[in-house]
């Protein structure tokens, strides 16, 4: 049937942890300014001393067109989101000069460049081929600074390495954010279809029920016409009948406003569900295997749209347990009226052979119909929905219905 799951732009539920953002994604701009400031110190104030340990040195040491170089290349840190293949030929320009010398330490900057270049470079063939000359004159460098200094080319290659996974990781994660961004418009545009579809057919079932009372309307006012003459009171009886029926047409019309209906009319006109059949309902689902109850008045007069959205939430849900918790599950369906409307509570301990299920679609499957399609009836009364796993395990789903509210 459906799957019991939400929709990512759905409030969490209580007690799931969110996924981690760390400063780098929660503040940009402030991040990247202190990444420049804080690579510019490190280049200033340090450098290699003997048996490849680290020295500070002081400012006074380090010319000035050295310190201007630093400032370029740290500066341009700060644009590495927005025009990284830039920063990473302002660093490799900066770099140039002191290549072979003691002050050839802004290396990290075109590390940082090149994961930049990676990670927020466009993915057009121009940009690719940026990338990989960038890349091919970082290495360049490197080797022509090894050269320089003689140094072992265990070290070179080593270099060569720490860069190229710099790269490597950038280019990862762009791969997996723009893997993250096309599932998000995926689901959007399914959970989209599935309010559409939705719509429809409330639209129909609506429609149905207005039908249905139009009809009586026709008979009642006919019988008056016939009567009329004989018996005038009893043809004011029928008239008063057509009256009602037109008014309460008339207010399930209202509701109709802005729902589409296409031309799919397979389901035949007729009286639909109402709470007074879910005994039926609970019965079906009983034969099914599942222990279930239900508290509260289903005798209880109420708009005919209610009673409809009532009934198909509670069928909905209990097709639910039956599909995802197993047969081996107890439930439990509790029908209240508070503060003017028509409250619905279907709680399950989740006991049965599918359980498992549950859980992992509720936190990262696609979304179904089931939760979609509960909450726009809800919604197109007036209403809310809540619903998700219950702390002590199992599932609750807990519905509004106004009787006599605007639709949202």
């Amino acid at each position: 049937m459906m799957k019991r799951t939400a929709l990512p732009s759905q409030t969490p539920v209580s007690g799931v942890p969110g996924r981690f953002r760390g400063p780098f994604a929660r503040w940009p701009r402030g991040a990247d300014a202190v990444l420049a400031a804080a690579m510019f110190l490190a280049t200033v104030f340090l450098e290699e001393a003997p048996g490849d340990a680290l020295r500070v040195r002081p400012i006074t040491e380090v010319p000035v067109p050295v310190l201007l170089l630093y400032a370029v290349a740290a500066g341009a840190l700060y644009r590495r989101r927005r025009e990284p293949l830039a920063v990473l030929a302002v660093a490799l320009a900066a770099w140039g000069p002191t290549l072979g010398s003691i002050y050839s330490t802004g290396g990290g900057f075109v590390i940082v460049a090149l994961y930049s270049a990676g990670r927020y470079a466009a993915d057009t063939r121009r940009s690719r081929l940026a990338a990989a000359a960038g890349f091919a004159a970082a290495i360049t460098a490197l080797v022509t600074d090894g050269l320089l200094h003689s140094s072992p080319w265990g070290d070179v290659g080593f270099g060569a390495v720490v860069m190229f996974v710099a790269w490597y990781i950038g280019r990862r994660l762009r791969l997996r954010a723009e893997r993250r961004a096309r599932r998000g418009e995926e689901q959007a545009a399914e959970a989209r279809r599935i309010v559409a579809e939705e719509r429809t057919h409330i639209a129909r079932e609506l429609h149905d029920v207005v039908a249905h009372r139009v009809s009586m309307m026709t008979v009642q006012a006919g019988a008056a016409r016939m009567v009329a003459a004989q018996d005038p009171q009893e043809a004011l009886d029928a008239m008063a009948a057509v009256e009602e029926a037109g008014r309460q047409a008339l207010d399930e019309l209202r509701h109709l406003l802005g729902v589409l209906r296409p031309d799919a009319d397979r389901d035949r006109l007729g009286p639909q569900p109402r709470l007074a059949d879910l005994h039926q309902l609970v019965e079906q689902v009983r034969e099914a295997g599942l222990d279930v109850s239900v508290t509260g008045d289903v005798q209880a007069a109420l708009p005919a749209r209610v009673e409809l959205s009532a009934y198909r939430i509670v069928q909905e849900a209990l097709t639910n347990v039956l599909k995802h918790s197993g047969p081996r599950t107890r439930a439990e369906v509790r029908l209240s009226f508070e503060s003017g409307g028509l409250t619905i509570e279907v709680l399950d301990d989740g006991r049965g052979a599918a359980v498992q299920s549950v859980s992992a679609g509720a936190h990262g499957g696609v979304p179904g119909h089931g939760i979609v399609g509960m909450r726009e009836r809800a919604l197109l009364l007036g209403g809310s929905l809540d619903a998700g796993p219950r702390p002590g395990g199992g599932f609750r789903l807990a519905a509004h219905l106004p009787t006599g509210g605007e639709p949202a």
